[in-house]
C-alpha cells in the first residue's frame, strides 16, 4: 500500500470520527426541558413531599409559572433555585442542600451503611 493512500484512509478515519463526535454531542437542553427537569426538584409548599411538576395546587402552579419566567429570562437553573429557597424556605427543594447541615442528610446514611459492613465482615472472621 502507498503511502499516500495510508495517509487518505487515515483522513477519512479521522472525518468519520470527527463527523461522529459532532453529530452526538448533547445539544444545550431546552428551556422545556430545563424547566420540566426544574419542576421535578422543586416541592409543592401546600402539599406533602411531592413536586410541583405533579401538584394541582394553586401555588403550586404559581411556582411552575415562576420556574417557567425565570428561565425565559435566562437565569441559571442554580439562581432560580437560590430564589425560591429565599421566598419559600430551604425546604422547598426535594434534595437536602449538599452542604452545611445538608451534608449530615448524605453523609449520615452512608457512614451507618459502611459501619454496619464492617461490622458484618468483622462478624463473620469471627465465626470462621
Amino acid at each position: 500500500m502507498s503511502v499516500l493512500r495510508t495517509f487518505w484512509l487515515w483522513v477519512g478515519a479521522f472525518v468519520v470520527v470527527v463527523a461522529l463526535t459532532v453529530a452526538t454531542a448533547p445539544s444545550a437542553p431546552s428551556s422545556l426541558t430545563r424547566i420540566n427537569h426544574l419542576e421535578t426538584l422543586v416541592r409543592c409548599p401546600a402539599c406533602e413531599d411531592i413536586s410541583v411538576a405533579v401538584s394541582d395546587a394553586t401555588s403550586a402552579i404559581a411556582v411552575r409559572h415562576e420556574i417557567a419566567r425565570d428561565v425565559h429570562r435566562g437565569e441559571s437553573d442554580n439562581a432560580i433555585l437560590t430564589s425560591l429557597e429565599a421566598v419559600y424556605g430551604t425546604s422547598i427543594l426535594l434534595s437536602p442542600p449538599t452542604s452545611g447541615l445538608g451534608t449530615l442528610l448524605w453523609a449520615v446514611p452512608v457512614a451507618v451503611l459502611l459501619l454496619a459492613v464492617v461490622i458484618g465482615l468483622r462478624l463473620a472472621r469471627r465465626r470462621r
